[in-house]
């Protein structure tokens, strides 16, 4: 077969709950080898992850992540998908890097929440205005389709900007009450201070924290934690890496066994909201295998409209 170059084209022909869908499947699948490896220099991160899967094959994706850029008008991130036949080791396909990222880190999420949040919630908090929360806000309505969204971020005319993009989006300059008023709330920034205040939290709600990435970043205060239902995407990726969880676990605030479950729990039937009023949070870490999930259904997609698309 012809080596595959996927871009954007694709996406017309993609969906939120075939991506739920390949998330699903992938947990079922042998637990993924994974390993990650970080570079930094400044601000800057050279972030490279690979994983492999028994029958899905293995990816390596590389990410330049450079903070600055959005002072340019540059997207913050860049970088590579390579996804590798299990059967061969041949190079099957070359993906558009910021297609993957879009539909792996919005669909982690979303994944979370299909699972995580009450199905009954209409008020969705996007803490932050960039790229990640524009594609949240499209993927939540795949399994919200009545919800109303409020945008928060520490510039005001980005969150203006925003919300007059959309109809069911309105801009809050009170970060509290965007928090407290909210069914789900999700964090997309880049912040290395907690911006989430547990204090602010109501029963019922859920929290699905995208943003921190380093160990020197945080998005929720240590109150946050210890008053809610802690879940992750994947123990491997996110409790030594990620700052987030890896600080007050380091300082005794939370401990291994609060977490609940990741989604190789999904089999089992852990990883679920078991009290309606229980504050639920999960931690999206975004591992390599969950590109490699999502990198299959393109590539599967693509070559079911092979012809169409050429």
């Amino acid at each position: 077969m012809t080596l595959a170059h996927i871009t954007s084209d694709i996406e017309p022909h993609l969906d939120w709950h075939s991506a739920l869908a390949a998330f699903d499947r992938g947990h079922h699948a042998p637990k993924a080898e994974l390993t990650d490896s970080f570079l930094y220099s400044g601000e800057n991160t050279l972030l490279s992850r690979a994983a492999w899967i028994k029958g899905m094959g293995a990816l390596v994706k590389t990410a330049m992540v450079f903070p600055e850029n959005a002072a340019h008008d540059l997207p913050a991130v860049n970088g590579s998908v390579a996804l590798y036949s299990d059967e061969t080791g041949q190079l099957d396909a070359i993906l558009d890097f910021h297609l993957i990222t879009k539909w792996k880190t919005a669909g982690d999420s979303l994944f979370a929440a299909s699972r995580l949040a009450r199905k009954d919630s209409r008020n969705i908090t996007l803490v932050g205005a960039g790229t990640v929360a524009r594609n949240m806000r499209d993927a939540y309505r795949a399994l919200f389709p009545e919800a109303k969204f409020t945008i928060w971020t520490r510039r005001p005319d980005a969150a203006l900007q925003f919300a007059d993009e959309f109809q069911d989006t309105r801009a809050e300059s009170d970060l509290e009450k965007a928090v407290s008023g909210a069914d789900i709330i999700c964090t997309a920034t880049l912040s290395k201070t907690p911006l989430i205040k547990g204090n602010w939290l109501k029963p019922g709600q859920h929290l699905d924290l995208i943003g921190a990435f380093r160990p020197d970043m945080r998005e929720v205060d240590d109150t946050a934690l210890t008053r809610a239902s802690l879940f992750v995407d994947c123990r491997e990726t996110v409790l030594d890496h990620i700052g987030e969880l890896k600080d007050p676990l380091a300082r005794g605030i939370i401990h291994r066994n609060d977490i609940i479950a990741d989604f190789y729990d999904i089999p089992a039937g852990l990883f679920t909201r078991t009290d309606p009023k229980a504050i639920t949070i999960c931690k999206n870490g975004g591992g390599a295998h969950l590109d490699l999930m999502i990198s299959r259904y393109v590539f599967e997609t693509w070559r079911d409209n092979r012809v169409e698309l050429d």
